[in-house]
């Protein structure tokens, strides 16, 4: 993608989507760690139907301590490894009780220091929950960012740092939700709905994928 089409590019998701948002469900900063914890390899929704269970009953790290890993379970079973989610969360509360008074941390250093929370879930609370121009690369924003060749890379990282390097100022916040949102609904992996997409025209994927009318009629 030529530099002065990224500009652009960002301009019409924003026109399209002025105030995007996670889809996962959360209150508090703790519910959100919480819940980009038990997403990995999981979709939103699923997390969502087992997070609204949870989360009324245990939304902190010391009432989860206090329903005990099987406690946990129960409530997650349904969410794909719930095992070792369980037991990253269980142990990610007791760090977050002990050494940090409950509360989540809000530096890169002490969110990856907790088990279980890597470099995208520090990411994405990172940007969520307290306004930072981060960038989680999941594998929507991992295909877009190759697809459309707004930031090329062979791995996450690479994809990251080519995008914190891309994208304007003025959209670096939010650049995140837009990214995955596209890739999730538009920019599938499969087929691509371009279409219907709203950045076709910067994008450098080619052929595009005719309308579904139009095919058929070809």
């Amino acid at each position: 993608m030529k530099k002065s089409d990224i500009e652009p590019f960002f301009a019409a998701l924003k026109a399209a989507n002025p105030a995007p948002q996670t889809e996962l469900e959360y209150t508090t900063v703790f519910e959100l760690l919480t819940a980009v914890l038990l997403s990995a390899q999981a979709t939103d929704v699923g997390v969502n139907k087992a997070t609204r269970k949870l989360f009324p009953v245990a939304n902190t790290p010391q009432a989860i301590l206090d329903l005990g890993q099987e406690g946990l379970e129960s409530y997650i079973k349904t969410i794909g490894l719930y095992r070792s989610k369980a037991k990253h969360l269980m142990e990610t509360c007791r760090m977050l009780v002990e050494l940090h008074g409950g509360k989540v941390p809000a530096t890169r250093e002490e969110l990856e220091a907790l088990l279980g929370v890597g470099r995208k879930t520090a990411n994405v609370v990172l940007n969520v929950a307290f306004g930072q121009p981060t960038m989680a690369v999941d594998t929507h924003i991992f295909r877009v960012g190759n697809r459309t060749g707004l930031a090329p890379g062979k791995n996450p990282l690479e994809v990251e740092k080519q995008l914190m390097k891309r994208v304007p100022d003025d959209y670096a916040v939010d650049s995140h939700h837009w990214l995955i949102l596209l890739g999730r609904y538009v920019c599938q992996a499969r087929k691509p709905r371009c279409w219907e997409c709203v950045v076709s025209q910067y994008c450098d994927f080619s052929p595009k994928t005719p309308a579904p009318s139009a095919a058929k009629k070809a």
